[in-house]
């Protein structure tokens, strides 16, 4: 005589994570399905940001800082008096100082997850409209790879993910490397 389990006993059901076990997070071979390969990318995304739909946030494993950009800054209505203060130094990618507008801090939503994301508001030019960095990955809970161009998550019991976009990605290098900035002459 045999038993029938009933699908919805999580205990027994094998697509679904036993109740207080977190999912484990990963990559395999899989995840690089759909991507360029091989490729030197960065992990640029789309996250939804105080509500609306960003483009061009690159994933920086290696920052402890999220840094928002003056096109996003604008393209959120935001203004001074939104921002508080911030005083440590901030150094860009060619080593110069970055001059900072100030921090806010302000909802990410990913699929079903928000969490809150303290931004550096800086003055200075990128071809991403935000960085968002370990601190967000690890109020999410998130592992990143850019091997893969994939975020994955924990959400529900269950393991989600966000794509890169590696066409956005290249754009964004065409785009950095084409910038002259603004200090330089032209002589």
């Amino acid at each position: 005589m045999s038993v029938a389990r009933s699908p919805t006993d999580d205990n027994h059901d094998p697509k679904r994570p036993k109740m207080g076990i977190p999912p484990i997070l990963g990559f395999s071979d899989e995840d690089k399905m759909g991507t360029i390969q091989p490729h030197d990318d960065t992990l640029v995304i789309t996250l939804r940001i105080r509500g609306y739909d960003v483009k061009r946030v690159m994933v920086d494993q290696g920052s402890t800082a999220e840094i928002m950009y003056p096109d996003l800054y604008k393209g959120l209505n935001l203004k001074p008096d939104n921002l508080t203060p911030y005083s440590s130094p901030l150094v860009s990618f060619e080593g110069r100082v970055v001059i900072l507008k100030g921090q806010i801090r302000l909802l990410v939503q990913t699929g079903m997850e928000v969490v809150e994301v303290d931004f550096i508001v800086v003055d200075a030019y990128s071809p991403y409209t935000a960085i968002v960095a370990r601190p967000w990955l690890h109020t999410l809970g998130a592992v990143s790879s850019t091997l893969h161009q994939k975020v994955k998550y924990p959400s529900e019991g269950q393991v989600s993910e966000i794509r890169g976009d590696q066409f956005v990605a290249r754009q964004c290098l065409v785009a950095a490397i084409r910038h002259k900035p603004e200090t330089e002459s032209s002589a």
